[in-house]
């Protein structure tokens, strides 16, 4: 069948606008971020395991230009990533990022490729809104950047969300269009990107909930696609089968509706309820918008707005559970406001005609009198007032954006300097031979700690549940002696987890005072930042005063003999 000219014309035209519209949007989003980014000259923020990603990526490229891919992880020897269990379960944001390891400075490219990668994050929500013709895209991507200040916090940390929230899209987009087969691969690069992918196994549950309801039929097709996926992104991995284990830990530690058994990051616990509805009040807005407008009367025209209503209340539930949804939940909110909303903006004609037949026909001629009647000064006063609604619509949401934007860049700009604990790990690095054990005081250090001295290892890092996976007791160990609460840490330290040096930030002040009044410990190097301890042969009387780690040091610390 040919297109007419005409009709050609018209589709070329809107392909060409959407392209426009895209690139517009693009070119927002992406200022927006970069701005965000660098807010600080650190890598991005809130935690230090933009550092380590950065690091391991340029490890893989030497490992691939050496022929000795996957290389051996060294640097946990305790915990579950030990060399011989070692699962990179981010591999493919890992082999995404190693262009911008080329970069002569690492810390550089890393910021470059975060903007980047969340850029094309937001970009693709709003391309899908494009996609499906939502009315006034723009003033939705105002909502999209004013949904929440955490999303925009945490989409600027270096890390793989991004591209999780960019194959939710590109899935979603498949099932709308029932193109099914191509879940597969897409699946399949999700499994070797980040482990979220269960999110996209959540997204094509709730579609055959949708298909079920609206159709009366099991659509078993995409659950089939998505499952073999699935396998083979665990199966055709260079770290099978090592990484089926580390996915059952990961569900067995943090899926818990108790406590966890270990202390985690922070993104694992709940947001203080005010803290929620405060931060992501865009996003609670355009929730409740949603469930309002949302018509389920005519079920084969509300596919897609009842997936998103579920998919989104979904993942407000577990935002509700766990902080690190914040960069899922609030985008998904948007989108299936904006879908739910679609048939109250096109008018009541559109209204209208979700009616049954007969009544249609019954109607037509009132509507027909009524599209006369305002096509005179009533269809102008209406244009009017939709102009001004969404003009004052818009001047709220850029409110919104400009109140999230001052907080984010302020939290951001808070976050520690690149140079910290630098001139710490410096002296470390030239002064301990290598390779040892250091006893790192704080899990979440490794990332610094790694990037700036790869020589040694050390004793727990990226989650503190590695270490209690592989060794509970001595989990339990470590977190006795880091709080402080062995009174001769210097024996257990040496003995039972084979490092000689401790490296601890100045915040640790239980612990400190109890090493150095034990007698065990010497100060070989302090500065204001960290301090680092040597553990004696044997043990000595302690000072009569113990001296307090101070801020006015010398920015290059001092090595104490």
């Amino acid at each position: 069948m040919k297109t007419s000219p005409k009709l050609a014309s018209l589709l070329q035209s809107e392909t060409a606008m959407r392209g426009i519209q895209v690139g517009a949007g693009v070119i927002v989003i992406g200022f927006i971020f970069w701005k965000l980014q660098f807010s600080t000259q650190a890598i991005c923020c809130g935690d230090f395991d933009g550092y380590y990603h950065i690091k391991w990526s340029r490890m893989l490229w030497e490992s691939i230009r050496s022929h000795t891919f996957p290389p051996f992880f060294t640097w946990l020897p305790l915990t579950t990533l030990n060399p011989n269990d070692y699962v990179d379960h981010h591999l493919l944001f890992h082999i995404f990022q190693i262009p911008f390891t080329w970069f002569h400075d690492l810390r550089l490219g890393a910021k470059i490729a975060s903007v980047l990668f969340a850029t094309m994050a937001v970009a693709s929500c709003y391309w899908l809104l494009l996609r499906y013709r939502i009315r006034y895209p723009h003033v939705w991507l105002i909502a999209l950047l004013a949904c929440s200040a955490p999303f925009l916090y945490r989409l600027n940390m270096a890390k793989a969300p991004p591209f999780a929230i960019l194959y939710l899209i590109i899935g979603i987009d498949l099932l709308f269009k029932k193109k099914y087969w191509p879940l597969l691969p897409l699946t399949f690069i999700f499994a070797l990107t980040y482990d979220m992918f269960v999110l996209l196994i959540l997204a094509v549950s709730l579609w055959t909930v949708v298909v079920a309801w609206a159709e009366h039929r099991f659509e078993w097709r995409p659950l089939c696609w998505v499952l073999l996926g699935t396998a083979a992104g665990f199966v055709i991995n260079p770290y099978f089968p090592h990484n089926l284990h580390l996915f059952y830990e990961h569900l067995k530690i943090k899926l818990t509706a108790s406590e966890f058994s270990t202390k985690v990051g922070q993104e694992w616990y709940p947001y203080d309820s005010w803290e929620f509805l405060g931060n992501s009040a865009v996003a609670c807005i355009a929730m409740l918008a949603g469930y309002i407008a949302f018509d389920p009367s005519e079920r084969k025209r509300s596919h897609h707005s009842l997936f998103f209503l579920l998919f989104a209340t979904a993942l407000m539930i577990m935002i509700a559970r766990w902080k690190r949804i914040a960069e899922y939940w609030p985008p998904f909110a948007i989108i299936f406001s904006a879908f739910a909303i679609q048939p109250w903006i096109e008018g009541a004609r559109s209204i209208f005609s979700r009616l049954p037949t007969h009544v249609m026909e019954e109607l037509q001629p009132f509507l027909d009198r009524e599209t006369v009647e305002l096509a005179g000064p009533a269809s102008e006063a209406r244009d009017l007032v939709r102009t001004i609604a969404l003009a004052t619509i818009a001047v709220l949401l850029g409110v919104a954006l400009f109140l999230n934007l001052r907080v984010t860049i302020k939290d951001i700009g808070e976050s520690e300097p690149h140079e910290y604990y630098k001139a710490g790990i410096d002296w470390m690095r030239s002064n301990i031979s290598s390779p040892q054990i250091i006893f790192n005081t704080d899990w979440d250090d490794f990332p610094r700690l790694f990037y700036y001295d790869p020589t040694h290892s050390y004793v727990s890092g990226l989650d503190p549940s590695y270490l209690f996976d592989k060794n509970p007791a001595l989990s339990r160990l470590y977190e006795r002696i880091t709080l402080g609460e062995e009174e001769n840490p210097g024996p257990l330290i040496r003995d039972r987890f084979g490092a000689r040096y401790v490296f601890t930030d100045n915040d640790h002040d239980k612990f400190y005072n109890t090493a150095i009044e034990s007698g065990w410990f010497e100060i070989v190097y302090e500065d204001k930042d960290c301090t680092i301890l040597q553990i004696r042969d044997q043990k000595s009387a302690p000072p009569p005063e113990v001296p307090e780690p101070t801020n006015d040091s010398e920015p290059g610390g001092n090595n104490v003999p």
